[in-house]
This record gives structure tokens, sequence and C-alpha cells, in this order.
């Protein structure tokens, strides 16, 4: 793949030689590990892969024993395939920034309009409007994300394209029309977020308007409705914030599968995210950029989840953080 049609058997030794695909599959795991490791050890024999070449580390000397030399890196996730050499890190961090503004976005939307539509379904239980909420959320929850994009851009991209002036396919960066100066486009965030968001918002309807409904029931409610507090009161002062770490838990899970679920929303619709890279590299079977992503996206599960346990905190006073 890198060689192209100028592959001969002394080129490809050489290029096997470099990344370490002429040791078995065992030392080839370790030293990913080692790439991967904030401190790594690495030869001075420059025939070795984990020779400390310049440029290709990030790394200041710790300790020198022999013939091996012991660094403080950064985690080095190697080099794309494909791209003539790049870092995976620098295909992630032109990517990744994208497919966060797509998130936060997609949430936020899920957020605030999947809190406000769950109350409304709990404080009208079983009446016409409860009903027709709930119809829409499990509609939301149904429908595969694929083709909601590729409807909502047919759509409103293509069908009614004169009046919302919104493009089917767009990232947030482009080029003008002389391409000489790049651009932020705030509408081509519209549709996708929009999409994105339809999933989470249908599950943060029905666990608010559920969680909603049983915390109403609950005395300490009954008692400041006997104390003279108004509905609006009890709702905003009491039952919301206990009603919602179902809620939170659900929003971390969907933001975090989000920078990994939107895959397909970013392909179908052009959206230069990290989704849409990962689709790139499985079709060039670019394992560098994979394996970088999926260890970046399993990071940030990682994190939002101790996030979530802090967040637990404020929201319920009786969970403490052990």
């Amino acid at each position: 793949m890198m060689l192209g049609q100028n592959e001969d058997s002394n080129q490809l030794a050489i290029v096997k030689q470099k990344y370490g695909f002429d040791k078995p599959l065992g030392t080839q795991y370790l030293y990913y590990l080692n790439d991967l490791s904030p401190i790594s050890f690495h030869s001075k024999n420059t025939n070795d892969y984990t020779y400390l070449e310049t440029g290709k580390y990030d790394a200041s000397q710790l300790i020198s024993i022999g013939n091996t030399t012991t660094v403080l890196k950064f985690p080095y996730l190697r080099e794309s395939f494909t791209m003539q050499g790049k870092k995976v890190t620098q295909v992630i961090a032109e990517t990744l920034p994208n497919t966060f503004v797509l998130a936060v976005s997609a949430i936020c939307i899920a957020i605030v309009i999947g809190i406000c539509l769950g109350i409304v379904s709990a404080l009208y239980k079983d009446r016409w409007l409860d009903k027709a909420i709930q119809v829409i959320s499990t509609l939301g929850m149904s429908v595969p994300s694929f083709f909601s994009a590729i409807l909502f851009a047919w759509l409103f991209g293509f069908v009614w394209h004169r009046y919302t002036n919104l493009e089917m396919t767009g990232s947030l960066y482009e080029l003008d029309d002389f391409g000489e100066a790049i651009q932020i486009q705030w509408k081509n965030l519209i549709l996708p977020a929009i999409v994105l968001g339809i999933r989470p918002l249908a599950v943060v309807i029905q666990l608010m308007r559920n969680s909603l409904l049983e915390v109403l029931n609950q005395d300490y409610i009954r008692t400041a409705r006997a104390k003279g507090l108004s509905e609006f009161q009890i709702i905003r002062k009491h039952a919301v914030k206990n009603a919602l770490n179902p809620v939170v838990t659900a929003i971390s899970g969907w933001f975090a599968s989000m920078l990994a679920g939107a895959v397909f929303v970013e392909y179908i619709f052009g959206w230069n995210g990290l989704g849409k890279e990962i689709v790139n590299a499985l079709n060039t079977l670019d394992l560098p950029v994979i394996m970088g992503a999926v260890l970046i996206i399993a990071l940030i599960f990682i994190v939002i989840n101790i996030l979530v346990d802090i967040v637990y905190v404020w929201l319920d006073p009786k969970v403490k953080l052990e």
C-alpha cells in the first residue's frame, strides 16, 4: 500500500523493518505498547524499530543504561499508511475538534428539548399532549441515524433548499468560492446536529418523564404542596434536580458514543470529523489511524464516566465519592 506501483523485495524488506513488521506478532504488540506508554524504552541501535529517531517521538531523555534509553514522551500512535507518513496524532487533532463540536451541539439539543418535553409530558400525563410526545420519542428511538441523515439531507438540503438555504453536504470549515480563504459555515452544523441528537433526545424525554413522575409521588413533594408552594416552585426547586440522575447517566453515555457513533452521520453529510476519517481508514485499511481513533474514543469514554460520577455528588448529596 505504501510503495504503490514501485514495490520490490528490497523496498518491502526496508518498510517491514522500519515499522517492525518483520518481528513476531507478540513482539509487535509489545512495540505498540511501548509506543503508547508515556515512559518508554528505546534502543541505541539504528537498525532497531525502537531506535530514538529524531522527529519520530516528542520525547525527553530520562536515563540511559547500556544500549537502552528511557524517555518521557507523549504517546506515539504511529504514522498513517496512506497519508505519506503523516502522524496519527496529527490526523486525530485535525478531525476530533469537528466531531466534538458536532457531538456537543447534538447533545445540547437533546438535553434542552428532551428535558423540557419530558417535564411537559409528565405534567400532562395520559393526556393528548403526553401521548403525542411519546409517539414522537418512540419514532426517534426507532429510526436509525443513517436513515434519518439521508432523509434530512434530501428533504431539507434538496427539496426545501430554497426555503432552508441548507446544503445536503458540507463541513464546518470550507474554502471560499475562489479557493483562497477558509470560512466557517455554521449552517452546515444544523442538519447533522439535529440528526445526531434525535435518538438521545428520545431517550432523554422518556427518562425525564418517568423519573419526574416517580419523584412527584414522593412524600417531600406532598409536604411542599402542603406548605403552599406553587407547582412551578415545586418542579423547579425540588422535583427536576432529583429527577436528573438517570438523565445524566444516559447523556454521558450518549455523548461518549456520539464521538464514535457519528460515523454514518459525518459520512453522509460530508462532515470532516473523526467518524468520517474512520470510514476512510477502514476503506483503505489504514490500521494505525483505526487503532489510534479507537484508543482515543475509549479514553473519552473513561474521562466522561469519571466526570459523571463527580456530577452525581452535586445532584444527589447522598451519593459520596470514595
